[in-house]
């Protein structure tokens, strides 16, 4: 038998024969690897966990005109997107503000790509149906109560468009929108339809964006169509993203937090484990040093047995962690969260390191065992 099989087999038969204590140790390694494994899996992927939970609050970015007109060409808002990466672009919606009146009171139309809206505005709530033709229309809950109107019925709006005659259009209501913001006190119509009613054509007032980044990967971006579209400026929506940087620093400092206070106590759990051990195997520890057993080996042993225990509580800990983290994924995002490979290695570090600091003070220990005094039974 090589002297490596020898030491292994030590060290087994040790852990074998204190099963019951070495069970406490290796149940504190694998609760230690699974909270480090799921909460790591969740910190990598919280960013963009929180990304498309936000991008149902809106936009985070708008786009407008960079001169002294208020109207965009989307021709030049087409070449600001292409420099943003697909990857991050959940969506992107132009809208045409102008003026129409309702029994001469004026009302505030807007012109929206619907099927953008529902991508960077997934919040609107909608009674009825959203418009599919052009002479169909959403109108704000606030329109809605003060002029009782409702879904299917009929509204009139006197129109002005620059430099012609004004003119009088009955509108379908397709259905109600409820935002919570200004909309709700808007006539929202297909941009298609604003146009052929006001004219100027491929014109917007703004573009809402809806990007799953962070604040610092806006913020490049912003920069980047500063520089490259000189006919356009990015505005940063600070409501949202604040909100986002904010919430999202305050979850990863609280992984930060649980998985520091539970690798410590798995390292106080070990280190107790691992002295306690020491305190029973005095009187073999001194019996070995008689017949000549060097420092260095009584210290291998320990180490041995405690690295065994961290690659134990590691693969163990590994099934534990993932599962630990889609739970904790599927109940707070309702979604599944990713697990990069280096993060599996990454935990394998950490169990080696706790395992190992544990047990310093308990080798420091059994190194300092006098076998004279051990051996006379004091």
């Amino acid at each position: 038998m090589t002297r490596q099989a020898m030491f292994f087999r030590i060290v087994v038969n040790s852990l074998i024969r204190r099963r019951s204590r070495m069970l406490v140790a290796l149940l504190a390694v694998i609760i230690g690897a699974t909270v480090f494994l799921g909460m790591g899996a969740l910190y990598y992927d919280i960013p963009r966990q929180m990304g498309q939970e936000f991008r149902a609050y809106g936009a985070n970015l708008i786009l407008v005109s960079s001169g002294n007109d208020s109207t965009l060409r989307l021709e030049d808002a087409k070449r600001a997107l292409a420099l943003l990466p697909p990857d991050k672009l959940v969506g992107a919606s132009p809208f045409r503000y102008g003026t129409m009146y309702h029994n001469r009171q004026g009302l505030t139309v807007a012109g929206a790509d619907f099927a953008a809206v529902r991508k960077t505005s997934p919040y609107w709530q909608i009674q009825g149906e959203w418009p599919q033709k052009d002479d169909e229309v959403l109108i704000g809950t606030d329109i809605a109560e003060h002029a009782r109107l409702h879904a299917g019925s009929f509204i009139t709006l006197q129109i002005a468009p620059p430099g012609r005659r004004r003119i009088t259009k009955e509108l379908k209501i397709s259905g109600i929108v409820r935002t919570g913001g200004a909309e709700d006190a808007f006539v929202l119509m297909p941009l298609s339809g604003m146009e052929s009613l006001m004219g100027a054509p491929g014109t917007a007032n703004v573009v809402e964006i809806s990007l799953a980044a962070t604040g610092e990967d806006i913020a490049r971006f912003i920069e980047t169509i500063r520089a490259e579209a000189p006919g356009v400026t990015p505005r940063l929506v600070k409501r949202i993203a604040d909100s986002e940087t904010t919430v999202l620093s305050r979850l990863q400092a609280l992984v930060y937090l649980v998985t520091g206070i539970v690798l410590f106590l798995t390292m106080i759990c070990v280190g107790t484990t691992m002295m306690t051990v020491v305190m029973e195997r005095r009187g073999e520890i001194g019996l070995k040093k008689a017949i000549g057993a060097e420092n260095r080996a009584i210290i291998a042993e320990f180490m041995g047995e405690g690295i065994i225990l961290a690659l134990g509580g590691w693969l163990l800990g590994i099934g534990t962690g993932y599962f630990f983290a889609q739970l904790i994924s599927m109940s707070v995002f309702s979604r599944e969260v990713t697990l990069p490979f280096f993060l599996v290695l990454l935990t394998l570090g950490a169990s080696l390191a706790v395992t190992i600091l544990a047990s310093f003070i308990p080798v420091a220990m059994a190194a300092d065992v006098e076998p004279a005094l051990v051996l006379r039974g004091e």
